[in-house]
C-alpha cells in the first residue's frame, strides 16, 4: 500500500489528492505527461551508459587520459549506478518516489554539466562516478511510480514504454554520440555528449510536479548490515566483470567470486533473520521469494545477459570486420529498434491473448533470429547478405520486445506497492548486472575464439551460445504465471 507524499515548494501547489486507505491505485494516476517525464530521466541514464563510447578518442586527445582512465570514464558510471539501485529504490519507498526522482534528476543534470566542463581526466572520472550515483537515485523511482500509480491495461502500456525506452536507449546512445562528435555542435567537441543532458534534464525537472507522489505508508527502517553485505557482494562481482578483460583474468581476481558468494549467503541469512524479527530488510526475502517475482527474475538474467552480449559482440564485429564507425554501426541496428518499438506497442494485447506464453513466443522468435544470423554469417562469409543480416537483427528485436516488458510486469506484479521501490531496484540491478556480465563474457569469448579460429567461426559460436540462453528463457517461461 502506498500513500501520497508531499514535496517542498516545488510541488506543493499541485499535490495530488491522497487515496483512501486500502484503495486500489487509480489507472489515471499516471498521466501521459507524467509518464514522459519519468521516462525522460530513465532514457538519459540509459543513453549515458553508451553515448560516451564513441567520444573516448577525442577525450583522450584533449585531456591526455591513458587507457586505464578512459576505462574508468566508461565503467565508473556503471559501477556506482549498479551499486546504488537497490538503496535508491528503498529511499524512494521511505521518503517519496517523486522526491527522490526529482533529487536524482537534478543531481544527474548537474553532474552531466560537470562532465562537460571537466578540465582534467581525473575530474571527468570523478564526475562520472557521481553521475552514476545520481542515476541510481532516479531510475528505481520510474518503475516504482508506475507500479504504485497504475493498474491493468494502463500499467501494461506504461511498462511497455519503459521496455522500449530501455532497449532503444542503448541504440540511440551509440548513434547520438557519433552524431554529436561528428557535427562538433557549438565547437565544443566531445563535451556535447554530456552537455545535451542539461536542457533535457532541466525541462523534465520543470514538469516533475505532474508526476504522482507516492511512498510507503510506513517508513521502512534502515538496514546497515544488509546494506554493507549487499555492497560487498556487488563490489566483488563488479570488480570481476569490469577488471577481468583488462587484467587477463588472474587467479586472485576469481577469488573475489568466493568472497561474493560468502557475502550473498550472509546477506540471505541476515535479511531472513531481520524480517523474521519484524524488521525492515533492505531486500525482503518474503517478497523476492514469491513465484512470479522469483521466476521472472530467473528469466530476466539469461535474457539480459544475451541482450548485452549480442549488442557488444555485434559492435566488435561491425567495427572490426566490416569497418563501420560508431555512427554507422549504430545505424545498422535500426531494424532492431523498429522491430522492438512496433511490437512493444502491441505487447499488452498479445499478452492478454497468450498469457505467460508470450515470453515463450518471444524466446522462440529471438532464437530464430540468432540461428538465422549464424547461418547467414557461416554461409555468406566474408560478405554475408546485408538484408539477411538486418532480418536477423529485426527478429532479435521483435523477440526482445515480447520478452522484456512482459518479464518486468511479472516481476513487479507480486511486489506490494509499499515495496515497489525495493522491487524496482532489485529488478534493474539484476538487469544491469546480467547485461554487463553478458557483454564481458560474450566479448571475451568472441575475441578469444577469433584469435584461435576465425572471425566467422567465433561469431557463429557466440551466436550459438546466445541461442542457448534463449532456450533457457523459453524453458523458464513454461512455468511463468500470466502477466498482470
Amino acid at each position: 500500500m502506498t500513500k501520497r507524499e508531499g514535496l517542498p515548494s516545488l510541488t506543493e501547489p499541485n499535490a495530488t489528492a491522497e487515496p483512501s486507505a486500502g484503495g486500489k491505485p487509480a489507472a489515471a494516476g499516471l498521466s501521459g505527461i507524467a509518464l514522459v517525464v519519468v521516462l525522460t530521466g530513465y532514457a538519459l541514464s540509459i543513453v549515458d551508459a553508451s553515448i560516451v563510447n564513441v567520444a573516448l578518442t577525442p577525450i583522450s586527445d584533449d585531456l591526455h587520459g591513458g587507457p586505464a582512465a578512459l576505462e574508468l570514464v566508461v565503467s565508473g558510471y556503471g559501477l556506482t549506478y549498479a551499486l546504488g539501485l537497490v538503496l535508491g529504490g528503498r529511499l524512494g519507498d521511505a521518503f517519496g518516489r517523486r522526491r527522490l526522482y526529482a533529487y536524482g534528476l537534478a543531481a544527474f543534470t548537474l553532474t552531466s554539466a560537470l562532465c562537460g566542463l571537466a578540465p582534467t581526466i581525473e575530474f571527468l572520472v570523478g564526475a562520472r562516478l557521481l553521475q552514476g550515483a545520481a542515476a541510481a537515485m532516479l531510475v528505481p523511482q520510474v518503475l516504482a511510480t508506475i507500479q504504485a500509480s497504475t493498474e491493468g491495461a494502463a500499467r501494461a502500456r506504461a511498462i511497455g514504454m519503459y521496455g522500449v525506452t530501455a532497449a532503444l536507449g542503448m541504440v540511440v546512445g551509440q548513434i547520438l554520440g557519433g552524431l554529436l562528435v561528428s557535427l562538433d555542435v557549438g565547437g565544443i567537441g566531445w563535451r556535447s555528449v554530456f552537455a545535451i543532458n542539461v536542457p533535457i534534464g532541466v525541462a523534465a525537472l520543470l514538469a516533475v510536479r505532474r508526476v504522482p507522489a507516492t511512498r510507503a505508508d510506513t517508513k521502512p527502517g534502515f538496514d546497515p548490515a544488509g546494506t554493507v553485505l549487499f555492497g560487498l557482494t556487488m563490489v566483488c562481482v563488479l570488480a570481476v566483470v569490469v577488471a577481468g578483460p583488462d587484467l587477463g583474468w588472474p587467479l586472485w581476481l576469481w577469488s573475489l567470486l568466493v568472497v561474493a558468494a560468502a557475502g550473498a549467503l550472509a546477506l540471505v541469512r541476515t535479511e531472513s533473520g531481520l524480517e523474521a524479527r519484524g524488521g525492515s530488510p533492505l531486500l525482503s526475502p518474503s517478497v523476492l521469494s514469491r513465484p512470479g517475482t522469483r521466476r521472472g527474475l530467473a528469466a530476466v538474467v539469461p535474457f539480459s545477459a544475451g541482450f548485452g552480449a549480442f549488442l557488444f559482440v555485434y559492435a566488435l564485429l561491425a567495427q572490426g570486420h566490416f569497418g563501420f564507425d560508431g555512427l554507422a554501426s549504430g545505424a545498422v541496428l535500426t531494424p532492431f529498434a523498429v522491430g522492438f518499438f512496433a511490437v512493444a506497442m502491441f505487447t499488452p494485447k498479445i499478452a492478454a491473448a497468450l498469457g505467460g506464453r508470450i515470453v515463450t513466443l518471444g524466446a522462440g522468435v529471438q532464437g530464430l533470429g540468432l540461428v538465422e544470423l549464424a547461418l547467414v554469417i557461416r554461409l555468406g562469409w566474408p560478405h554475408p547478405s546485408l538484408p539477411l543480416v538486418l532480418l536477423g537483427i529485426a527478429l532479435f528485436g521483435v523477440g526482445a520486445a515480447l520478452i522484456g516488458p512482459t518479464l518486468f510486469r511479472m516481476v513487479l506484479a507480486d511486489v506490494p506497492p509499499a515495496q515497489a521501490g525495493m522491487g524496482s531496484g532489485v529488478l534493474v540491478t539484476s538487469q544491469q548486472m546480467a547485461t554487463a556480465l553478458g557483454a564481458t563474457i560474450g566479448g571475451t569469448l568472441y575475441v578469444s575464439l577469433a584469435d584461435w579460429l576465425s572471425t566467422s567461426a567465433a561469431a557463429v559460436l557466440v551466436l550459438a551460445v546466445l541461442t542457448c540462453l534463449s532456450v533457457i528463457v523459453l524453458v523458464i517461461s513454461l512455468k511463468l504465471p500470466d502477466p498482470r
